[in-house]
């Protein structure tokens, strides 16, 4: 990492506990659909996109991504340079007829502002509710990451208190309910069967595939839409009942009750349990 690379939100911080616990894999459809129900997100994903064809792999390369950015040390700021080489060819025209690109800092920066409150929303359900001081950190650790992205300070806001404006603003102006989107929270849209994996889990899983997608699908609209921050979820015009409600509320508290219980070894993603052993090794080795 040279001296002019972003370092990775540091050890120990909101984002450390957050991004690696196997709860946050619950939060990323939520996550994504509010980014691509923006038209220029939405376009550029309908267009450029292999998550139709290759949605196993799509999920596993953003995931993977994401873990590096929080936990991957001198790595990340590598990573954060990949993905804008990645982006630079993707442009074209969204739905309401203005030109994009996917760096365009308006776009690209949504796309990322979208993690801070999702991450915050369903917190309250899968662990317990951010503190005002951990919102702020966690925002602060957020910036952070956005720095690695490429993202530049005058194109995000700089606190809490300028975000919600911010938020709202795109919130009332731009989402919608997207193609992509509608791809996203669809129970009988074509899904082909996980192609990695443990063969254990993998083969029983493609036998078992006409029968596991509609569950499948079901509980993928339901947390999708049920962690998604319901002034977003507005937005977009995703309906959400009282009964629904009821049924994340009590999922929710089984969440709570029963990952706190897990071995680190299935609690934690592999980058997120390597980072947490290198530190604690780091902290024994310190004087």
């Amino acid at each position: 990492m040279s001296r002019q690379d972003p370092a990775p939100p540091p050890p120990g911080g909101v984002l450390w506990s957050l991004a690696g616990d196997i709860r946050g894999l619950l939060m990323l459809p939520a996550a994504l659909t509010m980014q691509v129900a923006h038209p220029a997100v939405g376009a550029g994903v309908d267009e450029h996109s292999v998550f139709r064809t290759d949605p196993w792999g799509r999920g596993e390369r953003s995931l993977r991504s994401l873990q590096l950015w929080v936990y991957g040390g001198e790595a990340a700021a590598e990573e954060g340079r990949r993905l804008r080489r990645l982006h630079r060819t993707i442009q074209g025209t969204d739905t309401r007829g203005r030109r994009y690109h996917a760096l365009d800092p308006q776009y690209y920066s949504w796309v990322h502002a979208t993690g801070f409150p999702v991450y915050r929303y369903a917190a309250c359900y899968l662990y317990r509710p951010l503190t005002e001081a951990q919102e702020r950190q966690l925002y602060a650790e957020w910036l952070q990451v956005g720095r690695i992205l490429g993202i530049h300070d005058r194109d995000m806001p700089g606190t809490i208190e300028e975000f919600w404006p911010y938020y709202r603003k795109v919130l009332a102006d731009e989402v919608e309910a997207t193609a992509v989107v509608e791809d996203l929270i669809a129970t009988d849209r074509p899904v082909p069967p996980p192609d990695r994996g443990p063969l254990l889990i993998r083969v029983p899983l493609r036998v078992l595939w006409p029968v596991v997608l509609p569950l499948f699908a079901r509980f993928r609209r339901f947390v999708t839409i049920g962690l998604m921050p319901p002034e977003a979820r507005a937005a977009i015009g995703l309906p959400w009942t009282d009964q629904q409600e009821r049924r994340l509320r009590r999922f929710g508290r089984v969440v709570r009750a029963v990952v706190p219980l897990l071995p680190e070894r299935l609690r934690y993603l592999p980058p997120a349990r390597e980072a947490r052993r290198a530190a604690r090794a780091a902290r024994r080795d310190s004087p």
